[in-house]
């Protein structure tokens, strides 16, 4: 992802310097994308070195939403470095025109770029595919579903960044029929209001996570049946599950035992139902199961002495 983010920074002084020589609103509005596109890069390295990190005595829950704060720092970042900027210059080229300069310079680095994006997004969709068939999900569900937002970040970056060129690259093209800068401000303006649907995409799901999300509806219901299948548990009163990370949930629930079920027997279930939810899905790190007497029926009263 550093070298990622080094490619960016470039291919963004690249757009900057076209932009500059051909005069280009588009293209200026490209290069914000592709700085912001660097920075989240950078912000979405430092959500995942901070969510590994293990949990400790301050933390006994771990780390893993620490990642959804600078992701979600990261959609902030693409909405003001990228998408104000753009919409900011597409409007004012609209308002006060511009003299439209050479393009070939443009077209040079939007091809280039177009290349570096388009190898970028075929990697990430490669590996969204591989967790997809993990989960046995489609991809556009996996996609949406996800917790894992990183990957989903530069999935929708690097398709909104070809969208990008191609508008930069239609607005350079109908500068350069028409003679008008009309088309490159229409272009920066559309490449700002994509820009503006992606931080919203992402800042929606972060924000999701941060709030807390459960698992989903397939996965509580086979969490469900797996502690069902566990000798002496009758019946499962009620079942909380929580998303902490891409690959880390939480399960707590209240579980009716048999009457006639020991002490070392509830134990036993207790052990055996945590270790059936790791082997099903081993995204499940803490399992808290408490007994509780199923309706109509009270705890035993303790006795005094």
């Amino acid at each position: 992802m550093i070298v990622a983010a080094i490619a960016n920074l470039g291919i963004a002084a690249a757009k900057a310097v076209a932009g500059v020589i051909s005069g280009s609103s588009a293209m200026l509005s490209e290069a914000a994308h592709s700085f912001a596109d660097t920075v989240t890069e950078l912000m979405l390295l430092t959500a995942l070195k901070r969510g590994e990190k293990p949990a400790d005595e301050e933390h006994p829950l771990g780390h893993g939403p620490e990642r959804y704060i600078w992701a979600m720092l990261a959609s902030v970042a693409t909405f003001v470095g990228g998408a104000v900027f753009s919409v900011y210059d597409g409007v004012h080229t609209l308002v006060h025109g511009e003299e439209p300069g050479d393009p070939l310079v443009s077209y040079l680095v939007l091809g280039v770029a177009f290349l570096l994006e388009g190898f970028s997004l075929r990697t990430g969709i490669r590996q969204v595919r591989g967790e997809a068939a993990r989960f046995h999900a489609p991809v556009t569900r996996y996609l949406r579903h996800t917790p894992d937002t990183a990957v989903k970040a530069v999935v929708m970056e690097d398709s909104a960044a070809l969208a990008g060129l191609a508008l930069a690259a239609g607005g350079l093209l109908g500068g350069q029929l028409t003679g008008s800068g009309v088309w490159d401000g229409l272009a920066s303006v559309l490449i700002g209001l994509l820009l503006v649907y992606v931080a919203w995409v992402l800042g929606r799901s972060n924000a999701q996570l941060l709030i807390g999300r459960p698992l989903p509806r397939e996965m509580r219901a086979g969490v469900r049946e797996e502690l069902l299948s566990v000798p002496h548990i009758v019946d499962v009163l009620e079942l909380t599950t929580l998303v902490q990370g891409p690959r880390e949930a939480l399960v707590a629930a209240k579980i009716d035992f048999r009457d006639v079920a020991s002490a070392e027997q509830i134990e036993w279930a207790c052990e055996e139902a945590e270790q059936q939810l790791r082997e099903r899905y081993p995204a499940i790190r803490r399992v808290y199961l408490d007994p509780t007497p199923g309706p109509g029926r009270t705890r035993p009263a303790a006795s005094s002495r």
